[in-house]
């Protein structure tokens, strides 16, 4: 087997063609990162995943879930950043700048966490490319709204609020767009439960226990007719594990937090998706919810076979999320810190 140093080395070379992009080790710095996966049943499988938001730290959560499914069960793993151009860091109030989305050219699967994103033609284009093909996507959390792209502009349907394509990328794509918080923001966690009936589906199994410091986001019920929830979210009295479930209307009844949908893309192709209105960085400190996302990674891939009743989820290195909040990144933090030594 490869050493770590090897199986999740850092790759890092300036945009050119996408071979280079995905080749083997250059000096040059770059601002994404790629891990190659160890042997396991996602070997053979790129998996492109897109942070890029200002309060949930997507910057933070997308690096640890590549490590996870790179090194536990042999994804490869691209990793794609908001960038600030002049200084090379990672900067997710930049809301116009994620480079290397050429990478999705040879994607299996996109996970995309982002937020509001007003993003270039050139760069928008490889996200409408990849949704035409009707390849697989996972939604994280502020996917819903992931972009807000102003009247006139090439890409304007895709914004949260858009009317020309009702709901725009969220609501077309992952089932639903923004709405509004349900639990009361940084006071009411959430734990997942999960939906009668669906206790045997291939994404849930081994998540007994799904919780984050996240509140439950309001969708419109029932969700489009072509969406399965499999998780609702239980609205807790409080933001640790042991808080103890609201009473009232706030769990009655409870929100989906995360269901499966499907898209027809340009190319006739049915694409799988899954989505999820939880997905902070320090919701990613769950087992629960990383075998979640893991298992879901399997099943939008077709791999739902190869789900092991208890997919590993251990975190790879060391995991200390920050809490979610504006302008709370951390400053100065370059792609590579996110390599494996």
């Amino acid at each position: 087997m490869r050493s770590t140093r090897d199986a999740l080395r850092l790759v890092i070379p300036p945009v050119v063609a996408l071979g280079c992009l995905l080749a083997g080790p250059l000096k040059a710095e770059g601002p994404w990162v790629v891990y190659d996966g160890f042997d396991g049943p996602g070997q053979g499988k790129h998996v492109v995943l897109v942070s890029g938001d200002e309060e949930y730290r997507s910057e933070e959560a997308l690096p640890q879930l590549g490590k996870i499914l790179a090194k536990r069960h042999g994804f490869q793993c691209t990793v794609l950043f908001a960038i600030d151009p002049e200084t090379g860091t990672i900067d997710p109030i930049n809301r116009s700048n994620i480079p290397g989305l050429e990478a999705l050219k040879t994607a299996d699967l996109m996970i995309i966490a982002t937020r509001f994103r007003d993003l270039p033609d050139d760069q928008m284009k490889h996200i409408a490319d990849y949704v035409a093909s009707g390849r697989p996507i996972i939604g994280m959390r502020t996917a819903t709204h992931a972009f807000n792209v102003p009247p006139g502009k090439k890409y304007s349907r895709w914004s949260w609020r858009s009317e020309a394509w009702e709901g725009g990328f969220g609501r077309q794509i992952l089932g639903e767009t923004w709405i509004a918080h349900h639990g009361h923001h940084k006071h009411e966690a959430t734990r997942g439960v999960i939906v009668q009936g669906m206790e045997d589906h291939p994404i849930v199994r081994g998540c007994e226990d799904i919780f984050g410091t996240t509140d439950v986001y309001k969708v419109r019920l029932p969700l489009p007719e072509d969406c399965q929830p499999l998780v609702l979210g239980q609205v807790l009295d409080g933001m640790t594990p042991d808080s103890k479930p609201v009473e009232g209307e706030k769990n009655d009844p409870m929100m989906p937090i995360a269901w499966t949908t499907s898209y027809e893309g340009d190319s006739g192709e049915t694409g799988r998706v899954f989505t999820t209105t939880m997905g902070a960085a320090t919701d990613l400190t769950s087992e629960g919810l990383r075998r979640l996302l893991v298992n879901a990674t399997y099943w939008c891939v077709g791999l739902e076979d190869r789900i092991p009743p208890r997919a590993n989820v251990d975190v790879v290195g060391t995991y200390d999320p920050r809490m979610y909040g504006f302008k709370g990144h951390k400053p100065g933090v370059k792609p590579s810190t996110h390599t494996i030594q």
